[in-house]
């Protein structure tokens, strides 16, 4: 609406206020304004321009919107059309009356223009030369354009009706008058009454009789009067141009200021942008200056180990030129830095570096297609001599200049060296348990031979000879009983030597087939002691086999040879599921899954004291002379399952039998 004049603001904005509901809200632009309709407005968000309708007495309707009075308009003559013009008949003849019998009006605005027709008006105003306008000064004739004016100023001055008659308009056969009242509640906008009355005619013989020199005088102070209302008239035209020219540059100041305000607005909503961008900016600035002490500390701290670091280091660029090492790598080659940074690598030193295999990996990485991952050297260094050496290197990413290379050096010399005598030192060890194992096998025979002949002979005479005295058998009984001892013990300490000095190899194994085998070779001693075995199904685990069998063969023994006297022996051999409570109590690695394989008996028992000592090389429970033994069995035992990383322990009561538990991995 910027670009309208003020009449075409005025028109639009009664359109909006006549368009507008009881509760409806008018939004404008920035830069406009309802200063041509202030009566109409009232404002609700002046920064948002929002606008709601103000109360009025009565919703002005434009000319060219109004209903035209031509009188009721033709019914259709229809039976409820009858029946409604008979129920309206009052407000028929209201109509009528209030059209064709009450006065010619308008009602008008502060700028004088016309908000209101009602009845016809022709008599009185008629619209002017030009562009479209309905300002009633313009509008209305000369002589009676003035006198509106000055009744329009009083009545807005004192703020009551007024009213004018008689004002005779040249060429016109009747004199015109006229009554201007505010309306109720509404002081902006006024309403105008017109009423005519016929000029009585003149006697042409008294004119012609009368006074030639007062027709005259009259003549001229009628033309002087004219004259000076034509002056007036055009002053106060002239006047209500400059109002107008006035109260337009007041509106475009309005409309500027509002637009500054605006402005204003604007750049102060960026003044606070740009705080907070400066203050965002303040932020980042902390940071980065944060990160470059980061960045700072971190590179002194790369650099420190770079420098302390005993591993030599080398950095090279992508013509394989070096750019810089480390005072390990001076040290360690005796060199310094004239003598190699700035130079080739494989120029370096006496060329040791110049390696076909070597300088073909590092050509190969600085392609980007490999990297360089323990790779072992044997160079000749000037001063010291061969040297074994453990290569690794990587491209540094992102690095200035591109293409740096980072070579890490590892002197692995003596471990060459060290490696090469435990190689020579385990050959040896070879050796030597095939000596010890062809050794334990001629002692074995050499040793048990005559033992088995002494206790050959010694049956022999007890058998033989009748005429032995009670002296000699019992004599012959401790020989025979010394000697199966002896035999026993030869036999462990061979079975030690081999469990310990054997190489273990480990297979899958059904412990089932390991148990029917050792019941199997104990079926003599099975049998004579009338022992019951109850063994349910065994799982199948990875173990050395021969070494599992002596297991069952030891424990097995010692369960029947520990029986009570006149009670049959009772061994069962079970398996069951390791608790998280025995996995703390034992202290074995929890990650580990184990087996428990429990070997239980009714024998004599022993004091709970001696569970943890009877694992112990020799120790015995009893003296030699009740059962035989050599007191390694259950040594052998605790030997056989550290060699399977498993677990064993033994609860007993005297008299109430023997229980030995035993946790093997899985």
């Amino acid at each position: 609406m910027i670009y309208f004049n003020p009449q075409l603001q005025s028109k639009v904005l009664g359109s909006f206020h006549f368009s507008l509901k009881q509760n409806g809200l008018l939004f404008l632009g920035k830069s406009e304004t309802v200063a041509n309709a202030q009566n109409l407005y009232e404002v609700l968000g002046k920064n948002e321009k929002i606008y709601v309708r103000k109360f009025a007495s009565s919703r002005y309707i434009p000319q060219a919107f109004s209903p035209s009075n031509n009188g009721v308009r033709d019914k259709i003559k229809t039976p409820e059309t009858n029946i409604s013009i008979q129920a309206d008949i009052k407000k028929i003849a209201s109509e009528v009356l209030l059209t064709q019998f009450t006065p010619s009006s308008v009602v008008i605005n502060n700028n004088m223009e016309i908000l209101h027709f009602h009845g016809d008006i022709r008599p009185y105003l008629t619209p002017s030369p030009g562009k479209p306008d309905f300002n009633i000064l313009k509008m209305a004739p000369g002589s009676l354009s003035f006198e509106l004016q000055n009744a329009v100023i009083q009545v807005k001055k004192e703020k009551t009706r007024l009213r004018k008659d008689n004002i005779q308009v040249a060429g016109l056969s009747y004199s015109i008058s006229f009554e201007v009242l505010p309306l109720q509640n509404d002081y902006d906008n006024l309403m105008i009454l017109f009423y005519k009355k016929d000029l009585p005619e003149v006697n042409s013989e008294i004119s012609i009789n009368g006074n030639s020199a007062d027709q005259l005088r009259i003549a001229e102070l009628e033309k002087e009067l004219a004259q000076m209302r034509d002056d007036t008239k055009r002053v106060s035209e002239e006047q209500q141009t400059a109002l107008e020219e006035l109260q337009t540059t007041s509106e475009e100041l309005l409309s500027s200021n509002e637009e500054l305000q605006a402005l204003n607005e604007e750049l102060e909503t960026a003044t606070e942008e740009l705080q907070s961008n400066n203050e965002e900016l303040m932020c980042v600035n902390d940071e980065l200056l944060d990160r470059q002490e980061q960045l700072l500390s971190t590179r002194n701290y790369a650099e420190s180990i770079i420098q302390t670091i005993r591993e030599p280091l080398l950095i090279i660029d992508k013509d394989f030129t070096v750019k810089s090492a480390n005072p390990a790598f001076y040290k360690y080659f005796s060199t310094n830095e004239n003598e190699t940074e700035s130079h080739s690598f494989f120029e370096i030193g006496n060329c040791q570096w110049n390696i076909p295999e070597f300088k073909e990996q590092i050509l190969k990485m600085a392609a980007g297609k490999t990297v360089i991952e323990d790779l072992k050297l044997d160079i000749i260094c000037k001063g010291i001599g061969k040297k074994s050496i453990i290569v690794n290197a990587r491209k540094i990413v992102n690095s200035k200049p591109e293409g740096m290379i980072l070579l890490a050096l590892e002197d692995i010399t003596d471990l060459v060296n060290t490696n090469e005598k435990l190689n020579e030192r385990n050959n040896e060890l070879l050796k030597y348990n095939e000596q010890l194992e062809y050794f334990s096998s001629a002692a074995s025979h050499d040793m048990q031979e005559p033992l088995r002949k002494i206790q050959m002979f010694c049956k022999r005479l007890l058998e033989n000879e009748a005429n032995l005295s009670e002296t000699g058998v019992s004599t012959l009984g401790r020989v025979i009983f010394i000697v199966s001892n002896m035999s026993q013990l030869i036999a462990d300490l061979i079975h030690y030597s081999r469990i310990n000095f054997t190489e273990n190899e480990f297979k899958q194994s059904d412990l089932n087939v390991v148990l029917k085998k050792t019941l199997h070779d104990l079926k003599d001693q099975i049998t004579e002691k009338k022992a019951v075995i109850s063994v349910p199904l065994l799982p199948s685990l990875k173990v050395i086999p021969f070494q599992i069998q002596q297991l069952f063969n030891n424990l097995i023994s010692n369960s029947i040879k520990y029986s009570r006297e006149d009670v049959a022996p009772e061994i069962r051999i079970e398996t069951a599921e390791v608790s998280k409570e025995e996995i703390d109590e034992i202290e074995v690695d929890p990650k580990i899954n184990y087996v428990k394989i429990i070997i239980e008996d009714n024998g004599i028992g022993f004091d709970e004291e001696f569970a943890a000592r009877i694992f112990d090389p020799f120790y015995r429970l009893h003296n030699t002379g009740q059962y035989a033994g050599s007191g390694l069995g259950l040594t052998l035992v605790k030997k056989i399952i550290d060699n399977h990383h498993g677990m064993i322990k033994a609860s007993s009561k005297i008299n109430s039998g023997t229980k030995i538990s035993i946790y093997i991995p899985m």
